[in-house]
């Protein structure tokens, strides 16, 4: 017969044993994190996988709004992704009738405006952050798997307005301040992004999306200032998308 002792010293085993099973097996953050990521990935391919696009073109219409929401500036550029062998951009658009092409060919970023070359490296490199901004608002959720991103899953948050979303913080060791991707609870498509600039917080909210490449793209965002607890102040800029061609492998 088993002594009560002996029985109550197997109890504690046993409970130390599962637990320990439990912790093991209980997705780390980061491993959530990822899950996320890639069930979200399934969710913005349609018919096509991101993973064959071989280059991407498309025209995106930039408003810039002041406080009070008088219209700054507004300029539109035809935008042009080539991903494979390896990454290329190049940014056109006209001004004062005046052609604008930069161009990153994979290591170099040049600028030509009309005949014009300009070759001031200050310039070059602002036009350089511009090409990954671009990039950055409409290549999610796929850059969220680039080898220099680190993802944690901090659980689910309620935006302004009562929408619950799934939330990673993200933190890119090309990007001096980490951000933060908010994914629907449901069908895990971006909702929104918020990211922390060098004065002030914004939130990047995705409208509806543009489904005609079998891929989901962004038709339109809204970019708007927000407060140290979320909360919206002003809309500061849009972007609406369109005349989407992408070529696959």
């Amino acid at each position: 017969m088993i002594s009560v002792n002996t029985f109550m010293n197997y109890k504690s085993l046993l409970s130390i044993v599962l637990s320990l099973f439990f912790f093991s097996c209980t997705p780390s953050p980061e491993e959530q994190a990822q899950e996320l990521v890639e069930k979200s990935i399934e969710g913005h391919e349609l018919s096509k996988k991101w993973e064959n696009v071989a280059a991407i073109r498309f025209k995106k219409l930039t408003r810039l709004l002041y406080e009070d929401g008088a219209v700054e500036s507004e300029s539109e550029q035809w935008v042009e992704f080539r991903l494979k062998p390896y990454f290329e951009a190049k940014l056109t658009w006209s001004k004062d009738s005046i052609s604008h092409i930069v161009n990153f060919n994979g290591s170099k970023t040049s600028y030509q405006m009309g005949e014009n070359s300009i070759q001031n490296e200050g310039f070059l490199k602002a036009k350089r952050v511009e090409i990954d901004a671009v990039y950055f608002a409409f290549a999610q959720p796929w850059n969220l798997l680039d080898e220099n991103t680190s993802l944690m899953y901090e659980g689910q948050k309620t935006l302004e307005g009562g929408k619950i979303v799934e939330s990673v913080r993200v933190e890119n060791l090309n990007a001096p301040k980490p951000f933060w991707i908010y994914f629907d609870t449901v069908s895990f498509k971006v909702e929104t992004i918020e990211s922390q600039g060098k004065d002030y917080k914004s939130l990047l909210e995705n409208l509806a999306p543009d489904e005609s490449t079998g891929l989901l793209f962004p038709k339109g965002q809204k970019s708007y200032r927000i407060d140290d607890s979320g909360k919206k102040l002003f809309l500061q800029a849009e972007y609406l998308y369109s005349d989407y061609q992408v070529t696959f492998e």
